[in-house]
């Protein structure tokens, strides 16, 4: 088994005057190195192109990671799908990539803008092979993967961008290919990609999207790991053995809280060296220990964090903060968000008197909230969640 994961990232616009939008995205693991991603686009827009693509998503997502085959996904979907009353067919395109193992992607298009593949930073072709399930032209193609590797799955909306505004025919899939192809090079994550290149379909249809568009970006990496201490342990006893499992782990060290910071200190026998630059956002500032690569604050940084966290796996609209800014907050979202993949909690279960103030609210005052919150949006994220109490 190689090293590699998949990093996944989507972002959409809903058609102009819709509440709801008609592509939908889902993903499935089938198990740890496994994993079905399914980008649906339903005819139309509104409520009923969202049904008809929710529906197709999570019907062939849920079959495939089962092991069924693409036949009995398609000819369920066909089953399936209600009929649309005034064109009378049922009808959602679809784009599945299946990532096999961490090794290989299977990737299957029917009728959605062609898959854009980006490998050693250029945009590359790839083989594919058409098959017909129920009068249904698909095409079907297997990569074998490599590090860096990066496959761009986009709905119509995304090449229909700037029709009579920008453009006679849209935005032409090269280049969409080329404005990709330049952004990759900048080692983004999958998550900025998709948002940058639905940002700019939303500018081409000058802020009044004709059409739903959704971009989903799956970047092939190397499994990163993270290890983040946030608390005493509830037994003084268990200091040495809570700091000696924390430091013993491979990947780069976090530590937050003032109590935890002294404790680290007293065991790496280094000095905590105080920061003075309080940041603009007003968060305490940050530390250093010798030896331990991020030193913050705990409850209100870690709060911050999750407010990060929410908005990145919604509308990422906070990217531009966090991804610059100096402070603690910010600095632990790059190395969660951005370079983790595999990250381990070490919480500990010692009540600090100073979160128990009652005009405190209150996830400020239960320390375990914040960890099993910050936990899920990290999961949500693709990245595995490993957390242990003391």
């Amino acid at each position: 088994m190689n090293n590699l994961c998949a990093d996944i990232g989507y972002k959409s616009i809903n058609h102009e005057g819709e509440q709801l939008c008609g592509d939908h995205v889902d993903i499935v693991e089938q198990n740890e190195n496994s994993t079905v991603i399914v980008l649906a686009d339903g005819l139309g827009s509104g409520v009923k192109a969202s049904i008809l693509s929710t529906l197709t998503s999570k019907i062939i997502s849920t079959m495939m990671a089962s092991g069924l085959k693409l036949e009995d996904c398609v000819s369920t979907i066909a089953a399936t799908l209600p009929i649309c009353s005034q064109r009378g067919v049922a009808y959602s395109t679809f784009t599945i990539i299946h990532i096999k193992d961490n090794e290989y992607a299977e990737v299957i298009q029917y009728d959605n803008p062609n898959v854009i593949f980006i490998r050693d930073g250029e945009v590359s072709d790839y083989p594919k092979s058409e098959v017909y399930i129920g009068n249904k032209r698909i095409l079907k193609s297997t990569i074998k993967l490599q590090e860096e590797d990066i496959f761009v799955v986009m709905s119509d909306g995304c090449p229909h961008a700037g029709i009579g505004i920008a453009y006679n025919f849209g935005w032409k899939w090269e280049d969409i290919a080329d404005f990709m192809q330049t952004m990759a090079s900048a080692g983004y994550s999958a998550k900025v990609l998709a948002t940058m290149l639905v940002d700019q379909c939303n500018k081409e249809y000058a802020y009044k999207p004709g059409d739903d568009a959704t971009a989903c970006v799956i970047k092939i990496r190397k499994r990163e790991p993270m290890n983040i201490l946030f608390g005493p342990p509830r037994n003084p006893d268990d200091c040495n053995r809570m700091m000696s499992l924390f430091f013993a782990k491979e990947g780069k060290h976090i530590v937050c809280g003032g109590t935890t910071s002294s404790i680290v200190s007293n065991y790496l026998k280094k000095p905590i060296k105080a920061s003075l630059n309080f940041s603009a956002s007003g968060l305490p500032p940050t530390a250093e220990i010798e030896g331990v690569d991020l030193v913050t604050e705990g409850v209100i940084t870690v709060n911050k964090v999750i407010e990060y966290a929410k908005d990145a796996l919604d509308k990422n609209e906070l990217y531009d903060e966090w991804s610059v800014n100096r402070d603690g907050a910010s600095m632990i979202c790059r190395l969660l968000f951005e370079e983790a993949t595999d990250i381990n909690f070490y919480v500990g279960r010692a009540v600090n008197p100073a979160h128990q103030n009652p005009d405190l609210p209150i996830n400020f005052n239960i320390k375990m909230n914040l960890v099993e919150e910050l936990s899920s949006c990290l999961t949500k994220m693709g990245k595995r969640i490993k957390v242990s109490y003391f």
